[in-house]
């Protein structure tokens, strides 16, 4: 009897880890979904936000170094520093505006 009694509940716990996988399933889908559809463009914002950052640190920081560089090879410190970080600034504003109109370009064209 013990035996017959122990049969139903196993089944029972079965059909419950079934629905439970079955309702985790339909879960999951449903955020691959909701997640696939605004990943995208979140994705793309963040690999344009990077590009920014490094631009504008790329000249910045290359714009020091060929100013240092200057400046310690024909030694007329500060002003080769001075005049290469700011034409680094400059440059990588120039680019970061390029790439903003470019972005620009292609959400108005994509909407």
């Amino acid at each position: 009897m013990t035996g017959n009694g122990s049969d139903p509940e196993p089944a029972s716990e079965d059909s419950r880890l079934v629905s439970l996988e079955e309702r985790l399933d339909r879960a999951e889908a449903a955020e691959a979904r909701r997640a696939g559809v605004s990943a995208p463009e979140s994705d793309a914002n963040y690999r344009l936000g990077n590009r920014v950052l490094a631009e504008l640190l790329g000249g910045m920081l290359g714009g020091a170094l060929i100013g240092w560089l200057i400046d310690r090879f024909a030694d007329t410190s500060p002003w080769g520093l001075l005049g290469m970080l700011a034409l680094g600034v400059v440059v990588a504003f120039r680019n970061i505006f390029r790439i903003a109109n470019a972005a620009s370009r292609d959400k108005g064209g994509s909407a």
